[in-house]
């Protein structure tokens, strides 16, 4: 199995456990003398199968992660990457935003606001890292399709 198969199968699973955790909050409690309309056992199996098969899948991605080394650096690695440069990409655009406001003055004796960086030198950087974010992003997701999930 490919890991971008074991991701997509993660992720399949995920929403078939909270849709397992709906469906027994559904039919947990009935009124005295009613029926479930579903047999809460049976659903407790599934969700437990489904528990233990993620828990497998998610050995096996997380071993990949850190065995799979692409361009001198584990995927785990490239992952952490992309994450912190998401997340610095984000802080830095609402710094471009913040910059472009322009601040207006009702009278000519209010305090005059301006932004301390430029927005166009701001956004340069963005654009930097905006097209880095997506280069390790197309790697990773590259890899992911090449490679085979190492079984824990």
């Amino acid at each position: 199995m490919k890991l971008a198969e074991a991701l997509q199968e993660r992720a399949d699973l995920n929403r078939k456990i909270e849709e397992l955790r709906r469906r027994l909050g559904n039919c947990i409690l009935v009124q005295e003398g009613e029926e479930p309309p579903e047999d809460p056992a049976a659903l407790l199996d599934e969700l437990d199968a489904a528990c233990a098969r993620l828990g497998t899948l998610m050995a096996g991605i997380n071993l990949t992660n850190s065995r799979t080394v692409v361009n001198g650096e584990t995927l785990t690695e490239l992952i952490a990457r992309k994450d912190t440069l998401l997340l610095k990409l984000s802080a830095w655009r609402d710094l471009v935003y913040t910059a472009g406001q322009s601040a207006s003055r009702a009278r000519g004796t209010e305090i005059r606001v301006r932004a301390a960086l430029k927005a166009s030198e701001l956004q340069k950087k963005v654009d930097q890292m905006a097209k880095e974010a997506r280069l390790v992003d197309n790697l990773l997701q590259e890899t992911n399709w090449k490679a085979e999930i190492i079984e824990a």
